[in-house]
């Protein structure tokens, strides 16, 4: 949380610095900044009235919200500033700038906010995490959304001022204000480029189908995952002897791991729990004498990747510990594959087990490869035989007699202390041995005399998945490409020829990685078909929401390119990224059409009002994708290295996608707008050239009739 915290603290930082160099004026910084302490309050507010905590989960959204939550105040204030700079009376530019910017706004943010909504339909472990992820976003946007059209206006009306030199005369003004933004090398840059891009509509589209195709082409260079767990603080390391090993026996073999432990570089201290411990342990119902868990705490310097191999390669050196896993501790959930085998046959279940636990243990990618079919466990079996009656016991009498002798009767119960403790009697010369059981005084009889007593194996346990027997076989993927694992895991199963009446099936991590991609992909698809409903009430066409949603497969390039390039797999967290992205990178190109429409309503031409909209609305555009950028880099490199398993992607994500969709935006869709335009223009040339000739040719046959002849 201290490292969420100061990542967002410094994104806040970089965002208003953007700010501040693009608009050159604390004053203007200012008034745009207060929206993110404004928004975040207000988004805590519905936290707290929702009764959610701040975790990692809500406070991650908070910090991704931060470079978000300014995008509305910066458009509403840049337009404030440049109708101030017309010349126009301060009251009159203020509502005037606001009303002509408010429905795209609201628009832009409505979409983002969308995109949240089908998260709320994901069902499993990723609706359960996500949704109070994407409440907290919500209810940041929708605050900001708020701030930007009321206190916005406000703290501009009050501090603003029109710039030096501004001339009384409005038109003058206005003017003056056009020839200085014209002049800037950053919009003289653009026009040229854009201007070149209308003009050659079809060349622009050839290189975006290109970039297009190099995305699809990126997919297979991409890692992919479920979670990412990241540097974690703890290690926990599992040790399993022979079954039946006592646990006097276990603590003397864990003695010799407790020392590798605390002579290794980069351990704080561990802690170690021999045998049965929790629920079970306290009704004495453990029988896992021979396992020991160890929780490692890391040093603050400490690399957890380092650390777990130098234990590793300790623990390979150490003899008769048995068999002994290492794995991230306090991950998110379990990150093993793991293969289910079936079987109504025990014999048939263990061999096709076998099968697959070698089949995985030949992969490269993996280490730790267990199997949980119980192995048989030495026990100690009496049975009374035809004698027994004779010395009159019964298997009721039998068994209290050897339970006294093993472990004592429970007598009563005594308060002490205020404590209820049992009262147990126990033999002053309890058997310990089979020697000795067999050897246990019975009245005239020993119990060997009366009851068959010997070593026999029996299962620890056995389980059932739909009523079959089953058997997991996992093991724990070494690198960080899960998604690659687990198809070459795949390959080899299908290659396997189990036994006649048994089945193996990949689960654990794999098919929550393929449920949750799935579930993410379904609710992409519902957050695209919602923007696009918002898009065509909008813009009161169907044509043009469409120009707006090309945007979205182009985000991708940028996402994807940016994963690939900084080794960042693509997890549940940066599907969420892509899913934000959806909403994010159609805001912008919403506040862009928007303007145009205004212009062609205003009676533009097509290319005139796309180069005027575009030129107008380039340093807004760029402010608002520099400063969520800005925002977002302290998290995306992780600068604090807590946290990062789901906020790191997320924030790789939205970068890489924005950097390319703020490209796109502003060449790409206004290309499109303008091939589009123009073709509805010449339609309605052809309708009304047609309109004309048909009504003319009427005129034309009626001067041609020859006059009626006179009678």
């Amino acid at each position: 949380i201290e490292g969420l915290t100061v990542e967002g603290a410094l994104g806040l930082v970089f965002a208003v610095l953007v700010i501040l160099v693009f608009l050159a004026s604390i004053r203007s910084t200012l008034v745009t900044a207060v929206s993110i302490p404004l928004s975040i309050v207000l988004a805590l507010i519905v936290l707290w009235t929702r009764d959610l905590s701040l975790n990692m989960l809500t406070l991650g959204a908070l910090t991704i919200a931060i470079g978000r939550v300014v995008d509305d105040s910066i458009v509403v204030l840049e337009n404030i500033k440049r109708h101030l700079g017309y010349g126009e009376e301060r009251r009159e530019a203020i509502l005037g700038a606001v009303r002509e910017v408010a429905g795209a706004v609201t628009s832009a943010t409505l979409t983002t906010v969308a995109v949240f909504l089908p998260i709320g339909l994901v069902g499993g472990m990723v609706g359960e995490l996500f949704g109070s992820f994407s409440l907290t976003v919500t209810a940041a946007l929708l605050a900001s959304l708020l701030v930007s059209l009321t206190v916005v206006p406000v703290l501009s009306y009050w501090f603003l001022r029109p710039p030096k030199g501004t001339p009384e005369d409005a038109e003058e003004a206005r003017r003056l204000a056009e020839e200085k933004e014209a002049k800037s090398r950053l919009q003289r840059v653009y026009v040229s480029v854009l201007g070149f891009a209308t003009r050659r509509r079809l060349a622009s589209l050839g290189i975006a189908a290109v970039v297009l195709i190099g995305t699809l082409g990126m997919t297979p260079l991409l890692k992919t995952n479920f979670f990412d767990p990241g540097e974690q603080p703890v290690l926990t390391v599992r040790q399993e002897l022979e079954p039946g090993t006592s646990l006097a026996a276990t603590d003397e073999q864990a003695k010799k791991v407790e020392k590798l432990l605390g002579d290794t570089e980069g351990v704080k201290d561990h802690q170690v729990t021999i045998g049965s411990s929790g629920f079970m342990a306290a009704f004495g119902g453990g029988t896992d004498t021979n396992q020991a868990t160890y929780q490692v705490m890391l040093e603050e310097s400490a690399s957890s990747q380092d650390v777990q191999e130098r234990i590793e390669k300790g623990l390979a050196d150490l003899d008769g510990i048995g068999t002994a896993t290492i794995a991230a501790g306090d991950g998110f959930g379990s990150q093993d594959l793991s293969v289910v085998v079936k079987a109504a046959d025990a014999q048939v279940l263990r061999k096709a087990a076998d099968q697959v636990q070698k089949a995985m243990a030949s992969l490269d990618d993996v280490a730790d490869v267990t199997g949980d079919l119980s192995q048989s466990v030495p026990r100690i079996s009496v049975e009374a035989t035809s004698r027994a009656a004779a010395a009159g016991f019964d298997d009721q009498t039998l068994g209290a007699a050897v339970a006294q002798a093993v472990r004592g009767t429970p007598a009563g119960k005594a308060v002490l202390d205020d404590t209820e403790r049992d009262v147990v009697i126990r033999s002053a010369e309890p058997a310990t041995t089979l020697a000795e059981l067999k050897k246990l005084p019975l009245g005239p009889v020993e119990l060997g005399d009366i009851a068959t007593v010997e070593l026999v194996d029996g299962p620890v346990s056995m389980t059932r998945i739909d009523g079959q027997r089953s058997a997991t076989v996992s093991a724990r993927p070494t690198g960080d490409n899960t998604g690659a694992v687990s198809t070459e895991l795949q390959k080899k199963i299908d290659a396997l020829t189990l036994p006649a009446g048994a089945t193996a099936e990949i689960g654990g991590v794999s098919a929550d990685q393929d449920e949750a991609f799935a579930s993410l992909g379904l609710a992409m698809l519902a957050a695209i078909a919602i923007i696009f409903m918002l898009l065509v009430g909008t813009f009161r066409s169907l044509a043009q929401p469409l120009i707006l949603l090309v945007s979205i497969p182009f985000a991708a390039t940028g996402a994807l390119g940016l994963l690939i390039v900084t080794g960042t797999p693509m997890g549940v967290p940066a599907m969420i990224g892509m899913l934000m992205l959806t909403g994010i990178v159609v805001t912008n190109a919403i506040v862009l059409i928007d303007l145009i429409n205004q212009y062609r309503a205003q009676g533009h031409g097509v290319i005139e009002a796309v180069i005027e909209g575009g030129r107008h609305r380039l340093r807004p555009i760029l402010m608002t994708a520099l400063a969520t950028i800005f925002a977002l880099l302290p998290m995306a490199l992780g600068v604090t290295g807590e946290g990062g398993f789901i906020a790191q992607p997320l924030a790789v994500v939205v970068i890489g996608g924005l950097i390319t969709s703020t490209l796109l935006t502003l060449l790409l869709v206004p290309t499109l707008y303008a091939m589009l335009e123009l073709r509805k223009e010449r339609r309605a040339k052809k309708k009304a050239l047609k309109k004309g000739t048909a009504a003319e040719e009427p005129k034309a046959s009626e001067k041609s009739d020859p006059e009626p002849a006179q009678a």
